[in-house]
C-alpha cells in the first residue's frame, strides 16, 4: 500500500469555513430571512428572562415588576442591536442581557442601606435606581476605551494564538448554563436535545422547494414540539407533586408572566424613577463593563468567522465597543437590571442555521422591539420554560467554542511555547472561575472579601469570568515568552493580511481596496457563497 500523500494527511489552513450558505452581505428571501429573525429573537428570550426572574424577587419586586423588566430587556436589547448591525462593528450579532453584571447587582441588592428598607415595593425601585445609577457610570468605561481608540491599540497585541483560549471559553465557560440547568428537569430537557440535534445535523439535506427547512429552522421546530409537549404535562398534573424548584423548571405556567403583562405598554428612559448615585456600587459595576467588553470582543471574532468576514480591523472593534458602551448607557437609562454584550446562543445560531446574514439580526431586533411593546403576545413567548433553552445552550456554546479552536489552523501547534500557552490559559480560564464559584457557594461571599465593598466586587467580578481570565494568561504570555522569534509560529502573518488585504480571500471586485475600506463603506462581501 502505498504511503500517503502530506496532503492527504493534513487540511490546509482556509480563511472561510466550509458550508456557510449566506455570508454578511448576502441575504436569503424576505421571507426566510422573517422567519430566521423570529428565531433569533425566540432564542434571544431566555436570557432576557432568566436573568430578571433571578433579580427581581431578591429586590422585593412583584411579578408585575418582573415583566416590566423584561420588556425593558428586551426592547433596549432590540434598539442596542440595531445600533450594533448599523453603525458599531456592523457583524451580524444580537446585543443582550449579560450574566457578568450579576456579581456587582446581586452586591448593590444586599446592601444594608437598602435592606433596611421595609417595605418591599419601596426597596425595589430604590434598589432599581441605584443599579440604573451604576450602569450609567460605568458606561463611561466602555465609550471611553471604544470612541477613544485605546482598545484598539490593546488589540494590536492579539494573535490567533492568543484569541484561541478567550474565543473558546466564551462558549466553554458558559458550562453551567448548559447541562446543570438541563437537569434540573430531564422530562423536558433532554428531549430538547435529542430533537434538535437529528433536526439540525443528521436531517439537514431535507429540503423542500430547494430550502433545507429542517436544518435552518431545527431551534423553531424543536421548541414548538417540547413547549407543547411540557405543556401537556403541565395539564396532565405530571409535575404537580414534585418539589418546587422542579416545578418551576419543568411547568409552563410557574413564570406568571401572561397574566401580568399588560397588552401595550412602551418602556421609556427614568420610567423607575431618577437613578441614584454611589461610587462604591459605580466601581465595582466597572468590573462587569470591562469582562463585557473582553467576552464581547471574543464573541465579534467567532461571529465575524460564522459569517464569512474578516476578523473585525482594530479600529472598528474599537467603535463596536464604543457603542456598546452606549448600549450600556441606555440599559442605565430605561432600568434593564443588567448590562450589554454579545449574545453567545445568537453567535451559534449563525453557524447551526448556516446564515450569517446581517439583516437577519435586525429583523429580529425588530420582532424584540414589537414584542416588548405589544406585552400579553412577548410574555407568550417569554413563558417558554427556561430548560428548553438550556438544551438548545449545550448545542450553541460548544459551537461557538469550536470556532474559537479553528483559529488553531493559522498556528504552529507542534511548538511547545504554542502548546504551552493554549493549555496553560484554558486550563486557568476555567479552574479560577470554578473556584470562585465553589467557594462563594460555600462561604456565601467572593474569595475577595475585605470591608471595601468596591473592591471585592471589582476583583470577584473580573475572576468569575473565562474569557477574562483567558485573555490576561494569553495575552501576556503570548507577548512576553520567547515574542521576537515567534511570529510566524503565532499565526501573525495571516492575522495581519487578513486585517489589511482584500486578495487573500480572491475577491476580484475588491482587489484594490483594503479591508479598513470595504468595512468602513459597507462593502465587506467576502464574496457569496453558492448553495452546496
Amino acid at each position: 500500500m502505498a504511503a500517503p500523500k502530506p496532503e492527504e494527511i493534513s487540511h490546509p489552513p482556509m480563511d472561510q469555513l466550509q458550508g456557510l450558505e449566506y455570508c454578511i452581505d448576502s441575504n436569503p428571501s424576505w421571507g426566510e430571512a422573517i422567519a430566521l429573525g423570529f428565531q433569533h429573537y425566540i432564542l434571544a428570550l431566555g436570557t432576557a428572562v432568566m436573568i430578571p426572574s433571578f433579580l427581581v424577587p431578591l429586590m422585593g419586586g412583584t411579578d408585575d415588576d418582573k415583566v416590566r423588566v423584561v420588556q425593558t430587556l428586551l426592547f433596549v436589547e432590540g434598539i442596542n442591536t440595531l445600533l450594533q448591525t448599523l453603525f458599531g462593528t456592523r457583524l451580524p450579532t444580537v446585543i443582550g442581557g449579560s450574566y457578568a453584571f450579576m456579581v456587582p447587582i446581586i452586591s448593590i441588592i444586599h446592601d444594608t442601606s437598602l435592606m433596611s428598607i421595609e417595605d418591599n415595593h419601596v426597596r425595589f425601585l430604590n434598589t432599581m435606581r441605584a443599579v440604573q445609577g451604576a450602569l450609567i457610570v460605568a458606561s463611561s468605561v466602555q465609550i471611553i476605551l471604544g470612541y477613544s481608540q485605546i482598545w484598539a491599540i490593546f488589540s494590536r497585541f492579539f494573535s490567533p494564538l492568543g484569541m484561541v483560549p478567550v474565543i473558546a471559553l466564551v462558549g466553554f465557560g458558559l458550562f453551567d448554563r448548559g447541562f446543570s440547568v438541563v437537569g434540573r428537569c430531564v422530562e423536558i430537557g433532554i428531549p430538547m436535545l435529542i430533537l434538535f440535534i437529528p433536526l439540525s445535523q443528521y436531517l439537514k439535506n431535507f429540503q423542500v422547494k430547494q430550502l433545507p427547512i429542517l436544518e435552518r429552522f431545527a431551534l423553531l421546530i424543536s421548541i414548538t414540539v417540547i413547549w407543547a409537549y411540557a405543556h401537556l404535562l403541565t395539564a396532565s398534573g405530571a409535575f404537580k407533586h414534585r418539589p418546587e424548584l422542579t416545578q418551576i423548571n419543568c411547568r409552563t405556567d410557574k413564570a406568571n408572566l401572561i397574566s401580568s403583562a399588560p397588552w401595550i405598554k412602551i418602556p421609556y428612559p427614568l420610567q423607575w424613577g431618577a437613578p441614584t448615585f454611589d461610587a462604591g456600587h459605580a466601581f465595582g459595576m466597572m468590573a462587569a463593563v470591562l469582562v463585557s467588553l473582553i467576552e464581547s470582543t471574543g464573541a465579534y471574532q467567532a461571529a465575524s468567522r460564522l459569517a464569512s468576514a474578516t476578523p473585525p480591523p482594530a479600529h472598528i472593534l474599537s467603535r463596536g465597543i464604543g457603542w456598546q458602551g452606549i448600549g450600556i448607557l441606555l440599559d442605565g437609562l430605561f432600568g434593564t437590571l443588567t448590562g450589554s454584550t454579545v449574545s453567545v446562543e445568537n453567535v451559534g445560531l449563525l453557524g447551526s442555521t448556516r446564515v450569517g446574514s446581517r439583516r437577519v439580526i435586525q429583523i429580529s431586533a425588530s420582532f424584540m422591539i414589537f414584542f416588548s411593546i405589544l406585552g400579553k403576545f412577548g410574555a407568550l413567548f417569554a413563558s417558554i420554560p427556561f430548560t428548553i433553552f438550556a438544551a438548545v445552550y449545550c448545542v450553541l456554546f460548544g459551537l461557538v467554542a469550536s470556532v474559537g479552536l479553528s483559529f488553531l489552523q493559522f498556528t504552529n501547534m507542534n511548538s511547545m511555547r504554542n502548546l504551552f500557552i493554549v493549555g496553560v490559559a484554558m486550563f486557568l480560564g476555567l479552574s479560577v472561575p470554578e473556584y470562585f464559584r465553589e467557594y462563594t457557594a460555600k462561604a456565601l461571599h467572593g474569595p475577595a472579601h475585605t470591608r471595601a465593598e468596591w473592591f471585592n466586587d471589582f476583583l470577584n467580578t473580573i475572576f468569575f469570568s473565562s474569557p477574562t481570565v483567558a485573555l490576561i494568561v494569553a495575552v501576556f504570555l503570548d507577548n512576553t515568552l520567547d515574542y521576537k522569534d515567534s511570529a510566524r509560529d503565532r499565526g501573525m502573518p495571516w492575522w495581519v493580511e487578513s486585517n489589511m488585504d482584500s486578495s487573500v480571500f480572491g475577491v476580484r471586485v475588491f482587489a484594490k481596496v483594503t479591508l479598513q475600506e470595504l468595512w468602513e463603506s459597507d462593502v465587506a462581501v467576502i464574496g457569496s457563497i453558492k448553495k452546496s
